[in-house]
């Protein structure tokens, strides 16, 4: 199965001023583990193009709901795709 992803405007903008995938992944990685109410240690963070995918286990759903904000501040609304699961 192949999950096709809607192209949202602003992502382009960011790559254009010189952030690669790997510095995106990076940031959304650094901005989920500064956060000291959520533990981000199951948590992967891979980049899909233009999208945060973020697989793994939280202890809770609304721990899902925070690292998917989290994630949507860097890399912006709506460009954030999550698998993760609640333990």
């Amino acid at each position: 199965m192949v999950q096709l992803f809607q192209t949202f405007a602003g992502h382009e903008d960011h790559c254009e001023r010189g952030h690669s995938q790997s510095s995106m992944r990076a940031a959304v990685e650094s901005a989920l583990s500064a956060d000291a109410e959520l533990d981000c240690t199951e948590i992967t963070v891979t980049m899909l193009g233009p999208y945060a995918v973020l697989e793994g286990f939280a202890h809770s759903a609304s721990d899902i709901v925070r690292a998917t904000m989290i994630a949507e501040d860097v890399v912006g609304k709506g460009n954030v795709q999550s698998r993760m699961l609640r333990r």
